[in-house]
């Protein structure tokens, strides 16, 4: 699943898994999911709000990563898009996302770009 960074204050990221998202890949049952953030694994607590219509992810721990890993010295905090993949029960890896996944193959960007011109 393809997930989107937010940031509401300076220094504090957290994740926008989307609704969909939510529907397809939680339980409601669970209050707590793992992140495998490459060697590091934390323990994110999902506020009920998640299942309310805002499926956001916020732990401290993981805005520090995300900060560290694709925001740090920019100035520009525009969302960035990450794959968030199942991995076990309520367990998820959390990567960067290929131009692929994204939607844009190099055909595609081409006539994007023919077209801006």
């Amino acid at each position: 699943m393809l997930v989107e960074t937010f940031n509401r204050t300076p220094g504090k990221t957290g994740l926008d898994v989307g609704g969909e998202n939510v529907q397809r890949f939680f339980s409601e049952s669970i209050c707590d999911i793992e992140l495998h953030l490459g060697h590091l694994q934390i323990l994110c607590t999902l506020h009920p709000d998640f299942w309310r219509g805002k499926p956001e992810i916020f732990d401290e721990r993981l805005s520090d990563w995300i900060e560290s890993k694709y925001l740090h010295g920019k100035r520009d905090r525009t969302p960035i898009r990450l794959a968030m993949a199942p991995i076990g029960t309520n367990a998820f890896r959390l990567r960067p996302v290929s131009l692929d996944e994204q939607g844009i193959r190099s055909g595609t960007l081409r006539k994007t770009l023919s077209k801006i011109s």
